[in-house]
């Protein structure tokens, strides 16, 4: 492993913890390149870094105040960075149309990113979000 994957892992690990977590925009601001797109931004999202912050402040963290990352493993080769991570909270607000249920919820994802020059330059994912926007509405739906 050399002195720059194991930086650009680093990387990585800040994102999910000063950016997702702590919604900490001067971290954002640095670690984003001008640049940046996200390959699999939602259809109709902004593939840039607008997207990705609309994203965390407008959907996410507004349906699920507790945001939390556990990144449970990661690999890295060259320019890239792959991991393995679960971002999860207690739904107390609305998620895609969705009011609160109060649950625990979870959305698996794995991802890579391109870290170019000490920044954020391409992003790639899959995630199971969709199936949580299945299982709340079953919840909500069972709660009437």
């Amino acid at each position: 492993m050399t002195a720059m994957t194991e930086q650009n892992k680093a990387l990585v690990r800040r994102f999910n913890k000063e950016i997702i977590e702590e919604n900490n925009l001067e971290s954002f601001k640095e670690i984003m390149d001008p640049a940046f797109i996200n390959h699999t931004a939602m259809a109709g999202m902004d593939k840039g870094a607008a997207g990705i912050l609309h994203t965390f402040n407008n959907i996410l963290r507004p349906a699920f105040p507790d945001l939390r990352v556990t990144i449970y493993e990661q690999v890295a080769e060259g320019d890239k960075v792959t991991t393995f991570k679960v971002i999860s909270g207690t739904h107390k607000g609305t998620f895609m149309g969705i009011p609160a249920t109060h649950q625990s919820v979870s959305i698996r994802v794995m991802d890579m990113v391109t870290v170019r020059d000490g920044k954020y330059y391409e992003h790639w994912g899959v995630n199971t979000m969709a199936a949580l926007v299945t299982e709340l509405k079953a919840i909500n739906s069972a709660e009437k």
